[in-house]
Formats: structure tokens, sequence, C-alpha cells
């Protein structure tokens, strides 16, 4: 597929009316993502496989179903923020905004290059429509805070999204930035944890296991969704989606259960691939197992390849 043909899904996706439909193009456009990231992390020999391909059907569905921003004011004061706190995920965010319409598509090529506005954590100097520049992990949660705090002053009601993995929560400032929250509450601040599972050493079990999530959560005095949702689902996510919506207090959070390394086979719950450079042997057997899949979310959307 060309970069036209892609540019082509994401639009029909955007415009689409039909709640149904719109998501499986989303699906399909979150399929090809993956092929692009694939492809782009092979050609540069750098990069984060494993934690893109879990977070990029939540972020593809974020800003293509949810979100109210504006491609053309990305600096726009009463857009929604999105803060993808696991920065190291920057080649699912950079393909996300440009299908969206941030940047040109073809900037994708220059991932990582000096002076690049494409680095390899995302930086909001440097890269229209990303909202804080991370990699650091721990502090997006705190920073989403204080963004939502200051969304309460202005009067704004725009929403703050704050995307982390489990290594975030593996930090004690996220922990802090939990407790403050619930002491202030802040109206729109949403937690969507991409629970994949594994970290760079390992599972998170051998890592720092974080047993009942939803429970320690709403011990922090978090308003918790009732129940984990399927981050590969669109129509799930959708559903993840009304419940933030519904009544209750504030913040909330949401647990997605997510694949690491997601429709690769041999890639899949591996440690390994969470940021191993993408080699010809791996690329060549990886490639059309994510291409299969994007042929079939094509062919589930009533489009073909």
């Amino acid at each position: 597929m060309s970069m036209d043909e892609m540019k082509s899904i994401a639009s029909e996706a955007l415009g689409e009316k039909d709640p149904a439909r719109k998501r499986r193009l989303i699906a399909a456009l979150s399929a090809r993502i993956r092929v692009r990231i694939i492809d782009l992390l092979h050609a540069k020999g750098t990069g984060h496989w494993g934690g893109s391909s879990s977070a990029a059907d939540l972020v593809s569905m974020l800003y293509f179903y949810r979100m109210h921003i504006d491609p053309a004011e990305p600096c726009a004061p009463g857009r929604d923020r999105f803060i993808l706190s696991k920065g190291h995920a920057s080649p699912m965010l950079y393909s996300v905004l440009a299908s969206r319409g941030f940047f040109d598509l073809e900037w994708l090529d220059t991932f990582r290059d000096i002076d690049s506005r494409l680095q390899g954590h995302p930086a909001m100097n440097k890269t229209p429509g990303v909202d804080l520049s991370t990699g650091a992990l721990g502090h997006g949660i705190s920073v989403g805070l204080g963004m939502s705090l200051a969304f309460r002053l202005s009067g704004s009601g725009a929403w703050t999204y704050v995307m982390v993995g489990e290594g975030c929560l593996d930090e004690g400032q996220s922990w802090e930035a939990l407790m403050a929250a619930a002491k202030f509450r802040p109206d729109r601040l949403v937690l969507m944890v991409d629970n994949n599972g594994v970290q760079l050493d390992g599972t998170a079990e051998q890592i720092m296991p974080l047993g009942f999530l939803l429970a320690k959560l709403s011990a922090f005095g978090w308003n918790v969704a009732p129940r984990r949702y399927d981050g590969h689902d669109v129509d799930d996510i959708a559903a993840s989606f009304e419940w933030m919506d519904g009544p209750g207090s504030w913040p909330r959070a949401v647990v997605y259960d997510t694949v690491k390394g997601k429709g690769v086979s041999f890639m899949e719950g591996k440690n390994v691939w969470h940021g191993a450079p993408i080699d010809d042997e791996a690329w060549r057997r990886a490639r059309p197992e994510l291409w299969a899949a994007y042929e079939s979310a094509l062919a589930a959307a009533g489009k073909g390849a």
C-alpha cells in the first residue's frame, strides 16, 4: 500500500459517520500502522517495537474516535491532551499523528535521524501534536495532573489522557501523583494502562509484580473501570470510552489488556523484542504476518488491499 492509500484509509475513517464501520476502519488503520512501524524500525535499525505494537489500537482509537483536536491548530488551548508516558513507543505515536494529519507521512522516514523532528522519544518543541516530551518513565501522571488542574482553573473543558505501561507504574512518582490526583480530583483526567505484561528485562511478574491493579488503583482513590478491557478490540475500546463518559467521580482509570509485540507470533510476549533492532531475518518473518492481519482488517471494513 502506498502512502496515498494509507492517507485514504485515515481520511475515510475520520469522515465515516456510522460508528461501527468507523471502528472497523480504525482497526484497519492501526493494523497498517503496525506494518509501517516494522518497516521503519527495520530500515533504521533502532526503535521500540514491542510497546509500540501493544498500544497502536488504543492510540488510534483515541485520535480518530475520541479526542477533540484539530491538526491545523496543534497548539489550540482548548484541545484535548494525550500524554504518552511510555515515550519509547514514539514510532506508534508518530505514525498515528501523521495519519491524523499533524504532519506529512513522509516525515516518518526521518525517525531518529540527527536533527530530525521525530526523535527517539517525543519532543513537544519539535513535533506537531506532541503534548509532552516524555521518555523518563513515571512523570506522565504528574504532568497530566498538572494539566487537568490548570484546565479547572481556566474553565476549560479539555480532557487529559495519560497512557502508562508497567514500567511507569514501577516508579514511585507515579503513585505520588495518583494520590495527589485523588486528593484534588480534577475532572476529565483519565489514566490508560497499556497492560502488556512485559518489560525490557523480563515479564512484569519477574521485574515488579503489580498484583491486583484494579484494586490498587481504587485503593488510591481513583474511579476505576469495573473490568479490564481488550486493548486490541476496537469495540471493547469504544465500550471503555462509554464508561469514561458515565456517572461517577474523578479522576478515572482504565486497564487494557494488550500483547507486547502484537501481530507477530514469534515476538508476542517476548521481552527481547521490547527494543531489539529489527534485523533482516526478523523483518522477513514478521512482515507477512502483519500484512495478513492488515488485509483481514481491511476486509472486515469492507475494503480490499
